[in-house]
């Protein structure tokens, strides 16, 4: 059983959320992906206008449909926003004037542009007036995530009860001075049980040493490592975009956004992961696979891999 990763942005030099996507392109990386052990990705779409979305999205689709690696390693796609919290720090590097409050007409049109293929989306519950959306797609059977979010402890209690079961990236899309006890962290980490919970294993986006303590606490069931891949994924420094922003990775091969003062995407691959989780945190090759295979596959309830968090466990 492969890598199965929920958070592509881009990979190999290429950015899904470009404008003009080159099948070769695309096929070349998706063969790639495979070659490294990777079958299967949800291609990421972050914010932007919804015109944009709606089109990067119908793109995507006439692509898996024409190229048999891209169709093979992709399962579904990833909508990450356009309802995100939109203050400083909690909305990353999403860009502000693209960020809107939930709306169902609006979630319905990107749905109808995904064709069927949209699995994951990761909204801001707080944004999400009355959990309408939020119930809205759980009852479509797409997975909902909260990310770039403040919600209150009440408030992702109410989201859970209306659908939501994964959080996406913690430690992440949160800004860098938080309350020390009250904040989007400790929130979450108290609802472990009841959450998927995923991570970036790249060093940058979370220490290791943190990001450790957070998988302990966690446990490696409920756990999962994503990369949130950008265009320079799997490539050496260099200048490349991810959506509106272009960005130039350095020799520390971290994906900062012009201003410098947010992540924006990694660079780390599933196979790098692997390599850290197992050298850097110390944990055992199985327990690794379980993060980076075996609980996205349950998470997003892949064919013979139904079960949710605590389901089973005394």
């Amino acid at each position: 059983m492969g890598f199965f990763d929920l958070q592509v942005n881009g990979f190999g030099g290429c950015d899904f959320n470009a404008e003009h996507l080159h099948s070769q392109s695309i096929e070349a990386i998706s063969e790639r992906l495979l070659q490294e052990g990777v079958d299967g990705i949800l291609v990421t779409l972050i914010t932007d206008s919804i015109p944009a979305m709606a089109g990067r999205l119908q793109g995507l689709v006439r692509l898996r449909r024409s190229l048999p690696s891209f169709r093979k390693v992709t399962r579904g796609f990833h909508i990450e926003g356009p309802f995100l919290n939109p203050a400083n720090g909690y909305r990353g590097a999403h860009p502000r004037d693209a960020i809107l409050m939930a709306d169902r007409s609006v979630m319905r049109e990107l749905l109808e542009a995904g064709d069927g293929l949209v699995r994951l989306v990761t909204l801001a519950p707080e944004c999400d007036p009355g959990l309408k959306v939020t119930r809205m797609l759980s009852d479509s059977g797409v997975v909902v995530s909260a990310g770039h979010t403040d919600a209150s402890l009440e408030t992702l209690k109410a989201a859970i009860d209306a659908g939501l079961t994964m959080f996406t990236h913690l430690g992440n899309g949160c800004p860098s001075v938080v309350p020390r006890h009250d904040n989007i962290i400790h929130r979450v980490l108290s609802l472990r049980e009841r959450l998927w919970i995923c991570f970036i294993a790249d060093g940058a986006h979370i220490p290791f040493f943190v990001l450790k303590t957070y998988l302990d606490l966690v446990g490696t069931e409920r756990a999962i490592v994503v990369t949130d891949a950008m265009a320079g994924a799997g490539c050496g420094p260099g200048r490349y975009r991810l959506g509106r922003l272009e960005l130039d990775i350095g020799d520390d091969l971290i994906a900062r956004s012009p201003d410098g003062l947010h992540l924006a995407g990694s660079t780390v691959t599933m196979k790098q992961s692997l390599a850290n989780l197992t050298e850097k945190l110390g944990f055992s090759s199985e327990v690794a696979s379980s993060l980076l295979s075996e609980n996205p596959r349950r998470a997003m309830r892949e064919p013979d891999e139904t079960k949710l968090p605590g389901e089973n466990r005394v």
